[in-house]
């Protein structure tokens, strides 16, 4: 997930190196083995090995991911509009608003569909209680309020048994400041995939092309199962990585692109059989996405708005960043909304799929989030588009976004955090999940 600001990424994991990149060498060049995905769109890479690097290897990936990606978009402002246009991607002046902007705001660039508060909202009940006076951070314990600014907090909410006991922002951030999902949006996206499978209009064995036969390619692709998109099995080669001698390819491009359909028409080479392995790709939230429009018969902001944000009561409104105008949802990231309706939703996955007195998530696909899947992603427990953090109780789970936006839930402890950062340098993932859990773990 990240790294130094700015970005575009399409969501979040550990480097993957680009087929066609040259050898590598020098600091860092080792983190880019392949295929190691990162939540970040770019990356240098080097040479590809079939060495799969765990997802604590991250870091080092995503440091030079961010780092390349202002140089290509230099390249690209300098290039003129011409280039741009020729890539079918934002303008100029865009991606150089891209450069100055907090990822949690990145989203107020990029076209919208728009997820109205309901006009019933349930207010979380309060009932304050103090943070612990310290959480463990890399062997130490630091301050609490040191790990939140040391980790670029905008807002860091704590539910315990449905009650805000705790709520914090920085300055100029509140509770109606909408910020970005970056990647957390892929377990949202999760949610609604559960509903259509109980509604019986998706099954987990249906092939993608079955249901999007533009994709068909009479190959090893057509044997991608929702299944797969599900648990980032599919093996479609788009990497998360940024290789600066092909500018904007992988990720970084899905998520600039204008025209999301033709992008995954475009892009269905294979990294390895479907259901073979486990890898991150924000590819695969992308067609699930597609396909659950498709099944669907409506945008995902809609079906978010009508089947989830109504239903448990979001305090406001939120909007879902489009590839265009009136264009499709970039389903494998990019929701904005409030830190206490992104609590919300973790509570309602907490409460087993129920919130107003109504079961809203089916409670098998709760138990379906719950328990990972065979095959592990970027060494780190996955299932349905939710990750299973090492240690701890192995029961928590968690939504996970590439700049530290976390949507983290801890069944046993009957405890939701939700933490939404700009974090730079290092995201720490595994680090920021002990201090997580040790907070769930002081009430």
């Amino acid at each position: 997930m990240p790294e130094h600001r700015p970005a575009v990424e399409g969501a979040d994991e550990a480097a993957d190196t680009d087929p066609k990149a040259p050898q590598g060498s020098g600091p860092g060049a080792a983190a880019h083995r392949r295929p190691a995905p990162a939540d970040d769109p770019a990356t240098r890479a080097a040479a590809p090995t079939d060495r799969t690097p765990s997802r604590s290897a991250k870091p080092r990936a995503l440091r030079r991911t961010l780092i390349a990606l202002p140089v290509a978009l230099g390249v690209l402002v300098a290039g003129s509009y011409t280039a741009t246009a020729l890539l079918d991607i934002p303008s100029p002046p865009t991606l150089v608003q891209l450069l100055a902007t907090e990822p949690s705001q990145q989203g107020t660039l990029f076209a919208t569909r728009t997820i109205p508060a309901p006009a019933a909202p349930a207010p979380l009940p309060v009932h304050d209680e103090p943070l612990p006076a310290t959480v463990p951070w890399k062997g130490e314990r630091i301050p609490t309020e040191q790990f939140l600014a040391t980790t670029h907090t905008n807002a860091f909410l704590v539910l315990r048994d449905g009650r805000l006991t705790h709520g914090w922002y920085r300055d100029g951030v509140g509770p109606t400041t909408r910020l970005s999902s970056w990647s957390a949006a892929k377990s949202v996206v999760s949610l609604l995939a559960g509903q259509a499978i109980e509604q019986g209009r998706l099954r987990e064995d249906d092939r993608l092309v079955d249901l999007l036969p533009r994709l068909k390619t009479g190959g090893a692709y057509d044997a991608i199962t929702v299944r797969d998109l599900l648990d980032m099995t599919s093996g479609v080669d788009v990497p998360e990585n940024y290789n600066e001698y092909y500018p904007l390819t992988g990720t970084a491009r899905m998520y600039l692109t204008r025209d999301l359909p033709a992008f995954a028409q475009d892009h269905r080479g294979l990294r390895f059989p479907p259901g073979s392995q486990g890898a991150y790709r924000s590819i695969d939230t992308e067609l699930l996405g597609q396909v659950l429009a498709k099944v669907q018969g409506r945008p995902l902001a809609d079906l978010l708005a009508d089947n989830i944000w109504a239903p448990m009561g979001a305090q406001d409104s939120a909007t879902w960043n489009l590839d265009h105008d009136n264009g499709h949802e970039k389903a494998f990231c990019c929701i904005n909304a409030t830190a206490r309706d992104y609590a919300k939703l973790g509570q309602l996955v907490l409460d087993n799929g129920r919130a107003q007195g109504k079961q809203i998530i089916p409670p098998a696909w709760i138990k379906r989030i719950a328990t990972p899947a065979p095959h592990q992603v970027d060494g780190w427990g996955y299932s349905a588009q939710w990750w299973h953090p090492p240690g701890g109780n192995g029961k928590d789970y968690s939504a996970v976004g590439v700049y530290g936006q976390y949507i983290y839930v801890n069944p046993v402890n009957r405890t939701v955090v939700v933490k939404l950062s700009d974090y730079g340098d290092q995201q720490d993932e595994q680090e920021t999940f002990d201090a997580l859990r040790a907070i769930t773990q002081s009430g």
